[in-house]
């Protein structure tokens, strides 16, 4: 109880401190006329899991990298994304689907949704060990033509064997607009 009780803390403490810019941003947001961004691009960075699953044997909190890409979706607030995290021992890949919403100019906050697939179950990724629903939340940010910056927090639900704690991982990187 007490695990679950810390997991959720350690959640709730990620998501205030992601959540915290954006209500703080929302007004600002609203009054400038150019909004978000629309790019689609491609990324890499470092992946560090923030959790480990209690268990002891390769379960615990490990640290890696990431390359991600985003496909925008039309006009639509609505993009693909795909994410692998790897550490020394596998990877995980995540396909998702996100909800983008601008916040600034050429910023967007964004809301995922996907599933991890665990290359070697068993084995230490930053979002856990073995398969598992996976949703997030991050910001993302066009620094000069063509390149941008992103940050983001993944939620692996019972992403542990034996184990229901969630694994937690929080990825950054920089990328390169390819539309």
């Amino acid at each position: 109880m007490n695990r679950l009780l810390k997991s959720f803390m350690t959640i709730s403490a990620l998501s205030s401190l992601l959540i915290a810019p954006l209500v703080l941003s929302a007004s600002q947001a609203s009054a400038e006329t150019k909004k978000g961004t629309d790019a689609s691009y491609v990324g890499a960075g470092v992946a560090a899991g923030v959790t480990s699953g209690g268990q002891g044997i390769n379960d615990d909190a490990t640290f890696g990298g990431n390359v991600t890409g985003r496909v925008k979706l039309g006009t639509t607030p609505f993009s693909a994304r795909g994410n692998v995290l790897w550490s020394d021992k596998t990877s995980a890949i995540i396909p998702e689907l996100s909800v983008d919403v601008p916040i600034a100019n050429r910023t967007n906050a964004y809301l995922t949704g996907g599933y991890s697939f665990v290359e070697k179950d068993g084995s230490p990724t930053p979002i856990g060990n073995k398969d598992s629903v996976v949703v997030g939340a991050g910001v993302e940010s066009e620094v000069a033509n063509n390149f941008l910056v992103y940050t983001n927090a993944k939620v692996g639900l019972r992403a542990y064997q034996n184990s229901d704690t969630p694994a937690v991982s929080i990825n950054g990187g920089f990328g390169y607009r390819f539309k």
